[in-house]
């Protein structure tokens, strides 16, 4: 049975989605209502939030609670490519579908990040057109950026 709990974030509130099996979906909440967390939470879903805190305050570069996202075999194909894009760096579209083995499935992969039901964790804000240009994102480009913004490395501060 899936379970639900929430996490306010500096740029939304979570939902966090699972069960025993693992985190199923986390997706941003515009709606500033209070939340309130089911009772009995799997144990996937603290660690979940847990890390997510962790990684908002830059005390953590990767995730490691086991996810169970779902969606369609290309889908999984193209989120699991996402899992290889580390913190801190882009690829572009073109570049993912060259990975998938197929460089004019572009508008494919794209449809599938889009559907990525792991915001952060399966880390879709990470592709950018290949001009360097933020483009689509389900959060909003806003979001987006701030999240690239978040994962850069620290600019050296001048000395003068």
């Amino acid at each position: 049975m899936k379970k639900t709990i929430y996490l306010k974030t500096p740029i939304a509130t979570a939902q966090l989605t699972g069960s025993k099996n693992g985190v199923s979906e986390i997706k941003i909440i515009d709606n500033q209502s209070s939340f309130k967390d089911d009772i009995d939470i799997p144990k996937c879903l603290l660690q979940a939030r847990l890390q997510l805190s962790e990684y908002f305050k830059k005390e953590r570069t990767k995730f490691s609670f086991p996810i169970n996202p779902e969606g369609t075999e290309f889908q999984q194909k193209v989120w699991k490519e996402l899992l290889h894009i580390d913190y801190g760096k882009t690829c572009s579209y073109l570049e993912l579908s060259k990975k998938l083995g197929n460089p004019k499935a572009i508008r494919a992969v794209a449809s599938a990040n889009g559907k990525n039901p792991l915001w952060i964790v399966i880390p879709c804000h990470r592709v950018i057109g290949s001009d360097g240009s933020l483009t689509g994102y389900s959060g909003g480009l806003s979001r987006k950026k701030w999240l690239l913004e978040l994962e850069s490395p620290s600019q050296q501060q001048s000395l003068f």
